[in-house]
Formats: C-alpha cells, sequence, structure tokens
C-alpha cells in the first residue's frame, strides 16, 4: 500500500570492491534479499529465508513482521510464523540466537559484529482466499509480501530481491515489478516497493493488451470464461479512465484475477497496488465492477495521497480522516467509469445511487457519526458490534454519495463549467505528480473552491466533518432528477447475523427486544427457524413474514442446543428511487448531461 517504483535492480558492485581494496568499510546500504520455497503446497506453508548484509560492529539486528496490510486490520501476522532460526553464512553456517521481543519482533545476536551475511529462515502458514491475505494450497498460491516477509526497521529503504523456488513443475510466478536474472525472481528498490506487488504462482490463464497509452497484463484464475468479454471491458475501463486524468501514471499494470466461490465466503473484493490489483469475485461482471474501482485508485490513495498514510507505519494503527474520499469517492468514480463506458445503463446507475441512499438512512448513527469519523473508526470495523445500522455509518457508502452530491453542487454552482473531474485533475498536478500528500481536512475543500471560485465550507462543515441530514430533493433537483423514499414497515428477527467458521452466529442482539427477552445471545450458532434450516438470506425470507408473527428458533451454545419461541418485532425497511425529471430546465439539462457523460460547457 505504499510507493512502488519501475527502476531495474542493480548492485553496484565495482564501487564496493574498490572501496574494500582501499581499506574503506563496506557500503551501509546492501540488498536485502529473500528466497520464498513453497514445496509441499498441499501443507500451506511457505518456507522463507532471508539473508541480511549486517554492518561493521552491528551486534544485534532486528528484525520485524508487519502487524497489518491490505486491510485497516491489526491482523498480527506473526501469529503463524513458527521455527524462526539464524545462521551465520559460511562453510559452517553457526546457529545464532534469535530471541522474540515483542508480538511482531525478533532479535538476532551477531557476536562476531563483523560485517557480513545474516541468514534467518522461518516458515509461516496461510491458506486464506481472497486478495486481502495470502493463500498456498494445491492449485496456486497467492501472496501479499507483506503478509509474509520480515523486514529490517531501520533499513526499509535498501534495495529489496526476492526470488521463489521448488514450485511444481505446471506452476509459474507473476509479479509487477522487474524480472531478476533467475527464473521467478524479481527486484525492487525498497521493501515497501516489494511487498506493494502482489505475487500470484499456480498454473493461470493470462494475456496482454493495451489501452490508455499503456501495456495491461491480466492473470485469471477462473473454471471457465470468455477472454474478448473480459479484456474488451478493461481496455473500456484503463482508456476512460486515462483520459479522464490525462494519461495513466503507469507504463504497464497487472490484473490478477480470481473468480470462484468469494461472494458466498465474504472474501471478494478487491485490493489497490501501485501498479496492480488483485481481485476476487464470485462472477465477471462482479470483476469488472472491481477493476473499475481499483484502476481509479492509482491515482486516488496510491498517488493523490493523504498525509496521514505516508510513511507508512507497520506496527500499529494508522489513522486517516480521508478514507470518505479515499474510498467512497473512488466507488463514485467506479461508477462514473461503468456509466460513462456504456458498461452500465444510466438506469443502472441510478438504481445502484438510490440504494446507496437508502443504505445511510437505515443507519440511525448517520446522526452521530461523520464521514471523517467513519474514516478514523475503519479500524472497528473487525468488530460485529460497530457494523451494527445504530454504531456506525461506512465511509465507502456515504462517500460514494457525496461524491455524487459534491460533483452536482460544483456543476450548479459553474453553470455546469467545472465538475469533481476538475478537482481530481488538480490534485494529481498539485500532489501526485509534484510527489506531495495532501492534507486529510483542508485539501479536497481548498481544491473544490480554487476550482470552483465558490464557497463550499457549509458543504463540507455540514455533509462531511458534520453530520446533516443531506436534503437529497436540493442536491438531485440541480441535476434534473427526482429523488423518493418510501418506508416500509416489515418484521424484524431482533438480533443480527454474521458468517463465522462455526457457521452463521448472532453477531448482536438488540437491547430490549424480544430475541432478548425469550433468551437469544451473542454467539448462538443459527441452526433452524421454524423447523427449517436457517435462510442464508435472511432480508428476503423475512419479507414474507409479518411483524408479530410468532417464529421457533433453534441455536447451538457450546455443546448443547436450545430452542426459543417469540414473536417477531418491527422495523422501517426504506425503498429509494431516483428518476430523471420529465421537465427540466435547460440548466439541469446540462448538468444531469454533463454527470452522465462526463462532460462540461
Amino acid at each position: 500500500m505504499t510507493k512502488s517504483a519501475r527502476q531495474q535492480f542493480y548492485r553496484k558492485a565495482s564501487a564496493v570492491t574498490l572501496l574494500a581494496f582501499l581499506g574503506f568499510a563496506r557500503p551501509t546500504f546492501g540488498t536485502i534479499r529473500y528466497r520464498i520455497s513453497v514445496a509441499h503446497p498441499e501443507e500451506h506453508i511457505f518456507h522463507v529465508v532471508l539473508h541480511v548484509d549486517t554492518r561493521e560492529n552491528e551486534k544485534v539486528l532486528t528484525v520485524a513482521l508487519p502487524a497489518w496490510d491490505a486491510l485497516y486490520q491489526i491482523r498480527d501476522f506473526a501469529y503463524r510464523v513458527r521455527d524462526v532460526r539464524a545462521f551465520e553464512s559460511g562453510p559452517q553456517k553457526v546457529l545464532l540466537k534469535a530471541q522474540k521481543v515483542d508480538k511482531q519482533t525478533w532479535q538476532i545476536s551477531n557476536p562476531g559484529s563483523a560485517a557480513g551475511d545474516l541468514i534467518i529462515e522461518y516458515s509461516i502458514e496461510w491458506d486464506s482466499p481472497g486478495p486481502f491475505s495470502s493463500q498456498l494450497n494445491g492449485h496456486h498460491a497467492f501472496m501479499n509480501l507483506a503478509e509474509i516477509l520480515m523486514y529490517v526497521p531501520d533499513r526499509r529503504t535498501e534495495d529489496a530481491a526476492i526470488s521463489f523456488d521448488s514450485l511444481p513443475d505446471s506452476w509459474k510466478t507473476i509479479c509487477e515489478l522487474p524480472a531478476g536474472k533467475e527464473a521467478n525472481s524479481y527486484t525492487a528498490p525498497t521493501y515497501d516497493a516489494l511487498v506493494d506487488a502482489p505475487v500470484e504462482a499456480g498454473k493461470f490463464d493470462e494475456f496482454e493488451f493495451d489501452s490508455g497509452g499503456a501495456h495491461f497484463r491480466a492473470v485469471v484464475d477462473a473454471v471457465s470464461y470468455y477472454k474478448p468479454s473480459l479484456e474488451g471491458a478493461l481496455k473500456r475501463i484503463g482508456a476512460y479512465q486515462s483520459q479522464l486524468m490525462g494519461g495513466l501514471p503507469f507504463k504497464e499494470f497487472t490484473f490478477i484475477i480470481h473468480v470462484g466461490s468469494y461472494s458466498e465466503t465474504g472474501s471478494g473484493g478487491g485490493m489497490e497496488h501501485m501498479n496492480s490489483t488483485a481481485i476476487a469475485a464470485g462472477s465477471m461482471e462482479g470483476v469488472i465492477y472491481v477493476a473499475a474501482h481499483e484502476l481509479f485508485h492509482v491515482w486516488n490513495v496510491k498517488r493523490i495521497r493523504p498525509q496521514s498514510l505516508e510513511p507508512v507505519d507497520r506496527t500499529k494503527e494508522q489513522y486517516t480522516r480521508a478514507l470518505w474520499f479515499a474510498e467512497g469517492v473512488t466507488d463514485t468514480y467506479q461508477n462514473y467509469t461503468l456509466l460513462r463506458t456504456g458498461l452500465w445503463s444510466k438506469e443502472a446507475f441510478y438504481e445502484d445511487l438510490a440504494g446507496q441512499v437508502c443504505d445511510l438512512q437505515s443507519r440511525p448513527a448517520r446522526l452521530w457519526q461523520s464521514a471523517e469519523e467513519s474514516s478514523l473508526d475503519a479500524w472497528f470495523e473487525k468488530y460485529d458490534f460497530y457494523n451494527r445500522p445504530d454504531r456506525s455509518i461506512w465511509y465507502y457508502n456515504k462517500g460514494q454519495i457525496l461524491g455524487v452530491l459534491l460533483d452536482i453542487a460544483i456543476r450548479d454552482a459553474t453553470d455546469n463549467r467545472k465538475s469533481l473531474d476538475d478537482v481530481f485533475r488538480l490534485m494529481n498536478d498539485e500532489f501526485a505528480r509534484q510527489g506531495r500528500f495532501y492534507d486529510d481536512h483542508e485539501a479536497v475543500p481548498a481544491a473544490v473552491v480554487k476550482v470552483s471560485g465558490k464557497d463550499f465550507s457549509e458543504f463540507f462543515a455540514r455533509y462531511v466533518f458534520g453530520t446533516a441530514e443531506i436534503p437529497y430533493d436540493t442536491f438531485f433537483s440541480s441535476a434534473g432528477l427526482a429523488f423518493k423514499i418510501e418506508t416500509f414497515r416489515t418484521a424484524d428477527l431482533g438480533f443480527w447475523a454474521a458468517k463465522t467458521l462455526n457457521g452463521l452466529a448472532v453477531s448482536a442482539v438488540e437491547s430490549g427486544g424480544k430475541a432478548e427477552a425469550a433468551g437469544v445471545r451473542e454467539g448462538d450458532i443459527l441452526l433452524e427457524i421454524n423447523g427449517q434450516a436457517f435462510p442464508p438470506r435472511i432480508t428476503e425470507w423475512l419479507r414474507d413474514r409479518s411483524p408479530g408473527e410468532r417464529v421457533r428458533l433453534r441455536i447451538r451454545r457450546g455443546g448443547e442446543e436450545k430452542e426459543f419461541t417469540y414473536a417477531l418485532g418491527m422495523q422501517s425497511d426504506n425503498h429509494c428511487r431516483i428518476t430523471e425529471a420529465p421537465h427540466p430546465s435547460d440548466g439541469q439539462q446540462r448538468i444531469r448531461d454533463g454527470l452522465l457523460r462526463g462532460s462540461t460547457d
């Protein structure tokens, strides 16, 4: 998730030799080398060997494994590590003391204290599907390297090199980094650049194409797929976003695509990287949807980047107020891309936007948690209780809505002469292309003012930094759109459910509700309702029920099964619609057309 580079790996061997001949100390910057063995992939264990050139009088070498990567969650990858050993390089391979000093850090004693090569070996187990984790099995290997590779904390800026061995005969590797001299090897100018390039190994299909002035590679792991359709969609996405932003910021980009039961397991989605992305989805339609989001990330968050995320601190939480913009408004541009390339109809765009509004309006927490606060609280998302509608909103959801409304407001304030597109192009020029990072709180409002020439302080104070209810009718009317929300009363179970390793379980129980009174508790495994298997789509099941209807719930708690009977409660269910106003004014029509086409007057 940090800065990557396209330079070729090299070492100044001649300079090192000359300095050694003249009696000078060796340079402090060397190459930190990694080797990963995937022998016996069915065991799910990556065997890692790390070579570090130590410095003169360096009595202790500290190495660590990141505590987080890919998700804003402390996941403590070190709990997967075992068999950490260290050696002094040489014919005898002298064993050194490797002492663990905290949950993610080890110290290696170097008794000779002479400059030389230390070797650190360890194993780490991974078999988790999806783009946010790593996986090794008999089918393939997918690696988010920050979840696997230890680093030397004060030497992350040194050259890095990695190679893969013991691959099954039919496997190959792909990674968006310069190739090394050996097969299945890659180089990077820093540790951060190395781990920002995921690796796929296996018997995948692949194809290449050019779009938007850059070369793309697509790696596809799927039972079957129609290549012309996927390639055509990816080409259109690349060409449109290149035109939007004035050119792609790379010469080469890699899509790593997995298609399978990721939607069912909750492990699907996409993960952005500087010059690549990893995508997991249940269908090719899902892949295309995510690809439009992930490619826009090469600007928004990877290069147009909030200051709070730099430099990356891999040891603890790293807080930012800007995720509503970095992720939520990227969702806005994901949908703009699909709409403006013809991959979506305008009706699909309206339907999705209306659904997002309904989702936000169904969460009571919108009245006290702002988009900025939701961004700061991203680290709570691993807790089911936090995700309850009365506890939090989601920066993706509100950010996507704010992106569209801000775009309409800019167009309205400038008679459709400027748009949110211009804000992104300005921020790309002033931050990304200058190698600068933006202030989380102040930069976006400042860019909007600079583009529009108007005061937008009230918009940000009320809807981004604050929790004022959004007047949707007012905003949508400016674009010749009509907004309608209808509220229906539906049955309510009185608890929330989430998938766990043991099955579908109660994640939280409504305080004071009928389920709680009946005895339902958080953590109960849901087995049956009314004598039938508990439905995977409980919302659809509830649509056919009425408040007050009695239900019989069977659960497992510990090793014991229990049954509860109680009456369903009542909840409000919103249905939102966005349609085109039948008789828009000239100004409304131009703003609506500009929004749909990505154009200005």
